[in-house]
This record gives C-alpha cells, sequence and structure tokens, in this order.
C-alpha cells in the first residue's frame, strides 16, 4: 500500500484556495471532485474573507490601484499598498474563485460601473496606461469574462524592440523589464485562453516569451549575469514582482494551453528550483513585499510556503513528464 506524502498532505491541509489546485495539478482527481472544492472559494476561508472586505460599490479600499485617501507618505515609509481592487481581484483569481458564480459576476459588472483609475479617470474596464496594471487588468478580465480586447490590441502595440515590454515606455525607456514583460504576459495568456486571441496577441507572446528564454529567465544578456538577486529568491503574494517560479508557473500554463513542449532553456531556473527544496521536500517564503494587506496568507518569511511549494511542485512535475526531451 502507498504511503501518503506528507507534503501532499500538508498541502490538503489547508484552505480550499490551495486545496482545489493540489487536487488538480498533482493528485490529478476527477474534475467533479476538484470543482466542487474550488466553489468552495466563495463561501469559505481566504476568498470569502477577501469577498468580505469588498466595498458595497464593488471596489476594495475604495479605489481602482490605491486606497481611497491614499497618502503618498505610506508607501514610502511603510511600502506599496496592496489592497484596492486591481491587486484584491487579481488575488481572488489565484485563489480560484469561479467567474461563473454570482459573486464574481456582480464583483465585475459594479467595478465597471463604479471603479475609475487614478491616473486618468477611465473606467477600469478600459485599462489604465502602464503596462504592468494593463497586463494585470487583461488577466483579471478575461478570466471573469470582461471584453478587454481593446487593452490588449494596446498591450500588442506597445512591445519594445527586444520584444517585451517596460512601464517606464513612456518615460524613454527602450528595454524591456523582466516584471513588466511576466504580468503583459501572463494577461495575454488568458485572454489566450478565454478566447483564442489574435494573430496580433499570439505573436505578441511568442516575442515576450523570447525575451525571458534569452536569458535563462534571469539573466542579464550582456554580461550573463543575474539581473536581480531577487529573481531567484522565491516570492508571495508577487504582486507585480517577477520571481523565476513566476515565470516557470507561466510557461508550464502556456504549454499545457498550446500542447508545446517545454523548451530546453528553462532548464537552469528548474534546477535552481530545485535546489532551493527544503530537506523535508517544501520551498520556503525567501521574502514579502512590504504594504498594507487585508490578511496575511503565509507563515511568514523564512518559513515553508504552501503557495510556493503548491506551484513548484507542479512546474517539477510538469517539467520532469517530459524529461526524455529536456535530457
Amino acid at each position: 500500500m502507498t504511503q501518503p506524502d506528507p507534503v501532499i498532505e500538508w498541502l490538503l491541509d489547508s484552505d480550499p484556495a490551495i486545496r482545489w489546485q493540489v487536487m488538480r495539478d498533482l493528485i490529478d482527481v476527477p474534475e467533479t471532485d476538484w470543482m466542487a472544492e474550488r466553489a468552495k472559494v466563495e463561501t469559505q476561508g481566504w476568498g470569502a474573507r477577501l469577498l468580505t472586505c469588498q466595498d458595497e460599490d464593488g471596489q476594495w479600499a475604495g479605489g481602482a490601484f490605491l486606497p481611497a485617501g491614499f497618502d503618498p507618505r505610506e508607501w514610502r515609509e511603510r511600502g506599496q499598498p496592496w489592497t484596492a481592487t486591481n491587486f484584491s481581484l487579481s488575488q481572488l483569481r489565484e485563489f480560484g474563485l469561479d467567474p461563473a458564480c454570482e459573486r464574481a459576476r456582480r464583483t465585475v459588472a459594479l467595478i465597471g460601473t463604479n471603479a475609475h483609475w487614478e491616473e486618468g479617470g477611465q473606467p477600469y474596464w478600459n485599462g489604465e496606461v502602464e503596462e504592468c496594471i494593463n497586463g494585470r487588468t487583461v488577466a483579471d478580465g478575461a478570466y471573469f469574462g470582461i471584453d478587454v480586447s481593446s487593452i490588449v490590441e494596446k498591450l500588442t502595440g506597445e512591445r519594445l524592440e527586444d520584444g517585451g515590454w517596460n512601464c517606464e515606455r513612456c518615460n524613454g525607456s527602450i528595454r524591456s523589464s523582466f516584471a513588466s514583460t511576466i504580468n503583459v504576459l501572463e494577461g495575454l495568456l488568458e485572454f489566450e485562453r478565454a478566447t483564442g486571441g489574435t494573430p496580433q496577441s499570439r505573436e505578441a507572446r511568442r516575442t515576450g516569451e523570447e525575451f525571458l528564454l534569452k536569458r535563462d529567465l534571469f539573466r542579464r544578456l550582456g554580461t550573463g549575469e543575474p539581473a536581480d538577486e531577487r529573481f531567484l529568491r522565491l516570492l508571495h503574494p508577487n504582486r507585480w514582482r517577477y520571481d523565476i517560479l513566476r515565470a516557470l508557473d507561466y510557461f508550464r500554463s502556456s504549454t499545457l494551453l498550446t500542447g508545446s513542449t517545454p523548451d530546453p532553456r528553462l532548464g537552469e531556473a528548474i534546477a535552481h528550483l530545485r535546489i532551493r527544496r527544503l530537506q523535508d521536500g517544501r520551498w520556503p517564503l525567501d521574502w514579502t513585499l512590504p504594504g498594507r494587506v487585508w490578511f496575511e496568507i503565509d507563515e511568514g518569511e523564512g518559513q515553508p510556503s504552501r503557495w510556493i511549494t503548491l506551484r513548484a511542485m507542479r512546474v517539477l512535475r510538469w517539467w520532469d513528464a517530459h524529461a526524455s526531451i529536456n535530457t
């Protein structure tokens, strides 16, 4: 008789937002079972708790990107706040709130009616101006059934010559950034999953992926040195930040959608992910972003993280299933 995997048992002894993804991605339970577990996100655990923090008008904290009454000193002294609508909605998507449930449909409709970006007052589902923000808005909108094709068209026209994106493009940047690029790629992938994409969006995904792959997901193209040491340290929630696990999880999702095989250039990042595994089979939370949150969903820096462990295990399971291709 097979002994239960203690790491899997630890992951299952958690929130519905974790459990349903373990059931689907790691232990292959029938779809009806993991869908039933996923449905609990609306009424139990972190998902239900975040929904109770929602304003009556559908927003969170009274703002689209920033909380109502935000004082810039808070950002300088305590870090960027993460409680407004943009980050809260993205977190519900990560939790797996069923986009077909009544609460989700009501939420996105109210946001469409009442939320406007602080930057220019434009309606929420029309998008903002920064590529990072628009990438997440596309991901959330496509996931929850909103037509975000106009934002997608804008993003595909904002690629830089090297194939990726940079939120500082409007300030003169001509080189893509890892963070901006992964935010946009995730949005374009969700759009493609929901609609099939467009020729332009699929081509943009291809060039954005190539930007990351040419750099082994974390290196500078010119020197080969890590572009940022934090890219190799595991973070959750990522918000707009980049690390190799976020990129690897994206490439896993991309290949599963398109039926393609993993690119061998992911191998170095995969090797680093293996090294970061603790002796007990779990992965630690290396760091977190400062700033206001609704509530914590990990045990703290340096402690084993269920979110990071879930994502790392499904990435390695996917990669190892293609071992003959990657050797």
